[in-house]
């Protein structure tokens, strides 16, 4: 990795002073040279187009390097590459005007083809603080910043290389970097006369100029005209949720006053039954009471204190169920009936009743039917449950109330 020979300036470098670029198959390395030139390069196997310029990978390499607020000057091995993105060229002109006078020289050395047009532009827009340098390898580049470094006179040396750009050909390509590079649609281009060889390139780009900062300023229009619509519609919108938040409060409050005046209604309806029943079971107490007095015949005596005997026991398994029952058994019997929507309400007090865990005698009297006839209607449940012969009516329901 290391690039060094007897004679040639102390290079640093650490294994972490690289940024390995994945999606674009290259790995970017760096070293400082002769204590502040920061020498970058490209690991890769085929040609790559550089993506981003690694500004933190560079604060890195000078803050370990002691570099943060002294001079530095960078050595790039373009190497392997073919092309550099967009980001990439913003980044490098950030250098040039935003790290100036901290950055001193910069400096590009194999240098394909497809490259040249770049790293010239690169050198036309540089600020004049800032020398750019093109090198055929790295001694050479190392060289010239070394003398740069100096203060030593490159001018002659620089002259016959590839820096003797044109003036024309350099304000050319200022030209479009400010343009494509930095955005600057708004500076004038400076046209040279009518009769020179340059005038219709730079009318041409002038030209261009203008049509790019109309569409600007199109674009920019209708920008703001979206951002207005969807402003005004999203005031609408809040304006609509508001005002249902409003009518559902509304809505809310009136349910609520509707559910209070069901419960007032409610508890008034149970006072009332709770009155009627008692006075319900001490008429049955006192019928019972005065035909225990009558005088008529043992059988007839027997029979109507059987049947008023039930009654009031009946009576009294309805009024316990009543205070059994909850809003949990509300809601089974619900689901009971929504899955089998074939149980009448007899067959659906059944259920209720075997899963309270009523037994035969006591359902019988609260259904006002026999005991035999109460077996036989736990037989038509038991079908219309869907239950197997073994099957318990019990341990069903009690599950189907669990889930």
């Amino acid at each position: 990795m290391a690039r060094v020979n007897q004679q040639a300036p102390e290079i640093t470098e650490k294994k972490h002073w690289r940024s390995h670029h994945q999606t674009s198959g290259y790995t970017k390395w760096m070293s400082v040279v002769d204590n502040n030139i920061v020498h970058t390069w490209i690991e890769a196997t085929t040609d790559v187009i550089l993506d981003f310029m690694d500004v933190e990978l560079l604060r890195v390499v000078l803050h370990e390097s002691a570099l943060v607020n002294r001079q530095f000057h960078i050595l790039f091995d373009l190497r392997s590459v073919v092309n550099i993105t967009l980001q990439y060229k913003r980044a490098i002109t950030d250098l040039f005007f935003n790290w100036s006078p901290i950055l001193g020289m910069i400096g590009f050395y194999n240098i394909s083809e497809s490259m040249r047009i770049t790293v010239e532009t690169f050198a036309a827009v540089a600020p004049q603080k800032i020398s750019v340098i093109f090198a055929e390898n790295y001694e050479e580049g190392i060289g010239h910043i070394i003398s740069f470094k100096e203060g030593k006179s490159m001018s002659e040396k620089l002259d016959k290389k590839e820096l003797a750009i044109i003036p024309s050909t350099k304000q050319f390509l200022q030209v479009i970097a400010r343009i494509s590079w930095l955005n600057m649609l708004d500076e004038t281009v400076t046209i040279p006369p009518r009769n020179t060889q340059y005038y219709l390139f730079f009318k041409a780009i002038d030209s261009l100029r203008c049509d790019l900062l109309a569409k600007e300023i199109e674009s920019k229009r209708e920008i703001q005209l979206l951002q207005q619509r969807y402003e005004h519609r999203i005031t609408q919108m809040v304006i609509q949720m508001n005002a249902q938040a409003e009518t559902n409060k509304k809505f809310i409050h009136e349910a609520e006053k509707e559910a209070t005046t069901l419960k007032r209604r409610i508890e008034t309806l149970e006072s009332e039954l709770n009155r009627s029943s008692t006075t319900h079971s001490s008429k049955l107490q006192e019928l019972l009471d005065q035909i225990y007095s009558v005088d008529v015949s043992p059988t007839i005596k027997r029979t109507l204190t059987d049947c008023c005997s039930r009654l009031i026991e009946a009576h009294a398994v309805e009024k316990r169920l009543s205070a059994e029952l909850t809003e949990s058994d509300s809601l089974f019997l619900s689901q009971l009936q929504k899955k089998f929507p074939k149980l009448n309400k007899r067959e659906l007090r059944i259920c209720m009743l075997v899963k309270l865990n009523y037994d035969t005698a006591e359902i019988a009297h609260s259904v006002g039917i026999s005991t035999r006839g109460t077996e036989s209607l736990r037989y038509r449940v038991h079908k219309k449950l869907g239950l197997g012969k073994h099957q318990s009516i019990k341990t069903y329901l009690s599950e189907f109330a669990i889930t």
